[in-house]
C-alpha cells in the first residue's frame, strides 16, 4: 500500500443452512493484525438458525472483528449471494475481499496466505488451490470422482482459455476490489458456475492471478451441487468464452474490454487474403486514395509503399494522424465526404456501409458528389450474412452479435451478395468487380500449417459458391451520371453542336 493506513479487508462468508458450522468458522478466523478487517455474513434465506446464531454473536459485541450479518428475504443462489458481497466490498471502499464458505469446508486459518500476495502488490486475484499439494485432496477426503472431475474440467478450461491454473473449482479466493471494479461480475450466473465465470472475467481483464496451496477438508456437510449440471455449465461457459474470441457468439459478461465509441478493436489484414489485401490489389500505384471509415489507418503504410497519397475520413480521430497525408473528422451519416472528390482516383469504403443509418442515403450522396469525377474507382466491402456459419447458427436458433465479424454489435444493416448488388445498382453504380473474401483465419489460428490449409479450403469453397462460403463481399464499382448530370450534358452538347453549325440562310 502507498499510505500508512492499514488496508481494509473484508472477509465475506456465504452461508446457507450453516447453523452447525457458522460459529466454528467465525471462531477460526484469525486476528489479521495487519488489516482493518470486517466480516460480512450473508445468509441466503436459510430455513434454519444460521442468521440467528450469527446475529446473536454480533449483538454480543465480543467478536474480534467488526461483524455485519445480513439475510436475504429471497434465496439468490450461490452466485447471486456472491454478487451481493462483492458489491458491498466495492461500495464500502474495501481494498480486499476474501470469499469464505459458511460450511467450514475451507480453512479460515489460511486467510493470511490469501491476503499476502494482494498486500504485497504481486497479485490481483488469489485462488486457494487444493491441487497444488500432491495427494493433498485425497488425504483431505475429496471423493475420487470429484477429484477426477475437477482435474478433467480444469484441463479443458485451461485448454480453451489459454490458462494454466491448477484448479478452477475452488470456493476459497481473495481479490482486490480494484480488480472487481474492472469486470461486470453482476452479469454472471446466480448458480454455482459463477466461480468459473468470474475467473474467465479475470483472465480476460489480464488480472494477475496467483494460486496458493490450501488444505482439503470434506466432512459431513451437505453437497448442494448437482455435479452433472455443474460440469455442463462450466463447459458451456468456457466454450462460449472461446467462441466469443472467434466472433461466433457474444455474452456481455465476457466482454471485459467493453465496447466504446472508437474503432481500435479492428485489426489490420494485409498479410493474407482479405478485404485489405483485395483493396490494395485494386489500387494503381501513385493514386490519390480516400479511405472513408479509415479507422486508425491500417492501410496507410502499404498505400504509401505504392506511392499513393492517402486521405483519411472517419468519425473518430486516431491517436496519431501523421500517417495520413490529409485527415478529416466527420459524421459518416451526416457528411461522409467533407472535401471535394475531383482529385481522388480511388475511394475505399471497407466494412463501413453496414454501420450506417441509411446506406441508401450514403450511396446517393456518394454518387452525387462523384459527378465531377465519374472515372473514380469505388471499393466496397461488407460482411456476408449468407455465410454458411451464420446460416448454421440461425438453423440452430442462434443469432449472436459480437465485437467484430458479420454480426458486429455496431451493425445496423446486413447484406447478402444479391442485396448488396441490388443496392449499388439501384443507387446508380455499375459493378466492375465482385469477389468473395474468406474468413480471417490468421487472426484466430496461430499454426501456420492450419492457416494455410483453412485459407486454401475456403478459397476452393468460395469458387463453388460465393454466397454460401464467402465471409465478406468485395465489390469495385463506378458511378453512373445522374439525371441532372445527363441533362446538363445534353444542354452543353446541344449548345456545342448548335454553335458549330453555320447560321441558316435567311428566308424571304
Amino acid at each position: 500500500m502507498t499510505t500508512d493506513r492499514k488496508p481494509r479487508a473484508l472477509i465475506f462468508i456465504v452461508a446457507y443452512y450453516a447453523e452447525s458450522t457458522i460459529l466454528e468458522v467465525l471462531r477460526r478466523i484469525p486476528a489479521l493484525d495487519g488489516y482493518d478487517t470486517e466480516v460480512l455474513i450473508i445468509d441466503d434465506c436459510s430455513g434454519d438458525a444460521t442468521y440467528e446464531l450469527s446475529d446473536g454473536l454480533r449483538r454480543l459485541g465480543t467478536y474480534r472483528h467488526k461483524l455485519t450479518v445480513l439475510t436475504n428475504p429471497v434465496n439468490q443462489g450461490y452466485g447471486g449471494n456472491q454478487k451481493l458481497g462483492y458489491h458491498y466490498a466495492v461500495e464500502q471502499g474495501f481494498d480486499y475481499v476474501a470469499l469464505l464458505h459458511g460450511d467450514a469446508q475451507y480453512a479460515p486459518e489460511m486467510l493470511p496466505d490469501l491476503f499476502a500476495p494482494l498486500h504485497a502488490g504481486t497479485a490481483d486475484v488469489v485462488l486457494g488451490s487444493r491441487m497444488l499439494t500432491p495427494g493433498g485432496a485425497r488425504k483431505g477426503g475429496m471423493p475420487f470422482y470429484k477429484l477426477v472431475g475437477n482435474k478433467i474440467l480444469t484441463a479443458y478450461q485451461n485448454l480453451v482459455l489459454g490458462s494454466s491454473l491448477a484448479e478452477f473449482h475452488t470456493g476459497y479466493k481473495a481479490y482486490t476490489t480494484a480488480s472487481l471494479r474492472r469486470i461486470p461480475f453482476e452479469l454472471n450466473s446466480n448458480v454455482f458456475h459463477f466461480d468459473t465465470e468470474i475467473i474467465i472475467q479475470f483472465l480476460r481483464s489480464r488480472a494477475r492471478i496467483t494460486e496458493v496451496p490450501i488444505p482439503t477438508h470434506y466432512g459431513d456437510e451437505i453437497c448442494r451441487v448437482d455435479g452433472l449440471r455443474y460440469a455442463l455449465d462450466v463447459v458451456n461457459a468456457s466454450t462460449v468464452a472461446l467462441l466469443q474470441d472467434y466472433g461466433l457468439v457474444y455474452r456481455r459478461n465476457f466482454d471485459i474490454q467493453s465496447l466504446v465509441d472508437d474503432n481500435k478493436h479492428y485489426l489490420p489484414k494485409t498479410t493474407f487474403a482479405s478485404t485489405h489485401s483485395a483493396a490494395l490489389a485494386a489500387i494503381p500505384a501513385g493514386a490519390t486514395v480516400m479511405d472513408v471509415g479509415c479507422g486508425p489507418g491500417h492501410l496507410c503504410a502499404p498505400l504509401h509503399q505504392l506511392g499513393c497519397r492517402v486521405i483519411g475520413v472517419d468519425q473518430f480521430r486516431p491517436d496519431d494522424t501523421t500517417a495520413f497525408d490529409e485527415f478529416h473528422v466527420t459524421d459518416l451519416n451526416a457528411n461522409p465526404f467533407p472535401r471535394p472528390l475531383d482529385d481522388v482516383q480511388v475511394i475505399l469504403i471497407l466494412d463501413v456501409i453496414e454501420h450506417l443509418a441509411s446506406p441508401e442515403k450514403f450511396c446517393d450522396e456518394l454518387r452525387r458528389r462523384a459527378q465531377s469525377n465519374l472515372a473514380v474507382k469505388i471499393v466496397f466491402s461488407t460482411g456476408n450474412i449468407g455465410f454458411c456459419v451464420t446460416r448454421l447458427m440461425l438453423f440452430l436458433g442462434q443469432f449472436n452479435y459480437n465485437k467484430r465479424g458479420i454480426l458486429d454489435l455496431t451493425h445496423t444493416r446486413l447484406f447478402t451478395f444479391s442485396s448488396l448488388r441490388r443496392l449499388l445498382k439501384e443507387q446508380g453504380f455499375v459493378i466492375e468487380q465482385e469477389q468473395g473474401i474468406p474468413a480471417p483465419v490468421p487472426l484466430v489460428v496461430q499454426s501456420p500449417g492450419w492457416q494455410k490449409f483453412l485459407m486454401g479450403l475456403q478459397a476452393v469453397l468460395i469458387k463453388l459458391s460465393r454466397g454460401l462460403f464467402a465471409y465478406q463481399m468485395f465489390m469495385v464499382v463506378r458511378p453512373l451520371p445522374t439525371i441532372a448530370k445527363l441533362m446538363d450534358d445534353a444542354h452543353r452538347h446541344s449548345a456545342a453542336k448548335t454553335s458549330a453549325r453555320p447560321e441558316p440562310a435567311a428566308r424571304v
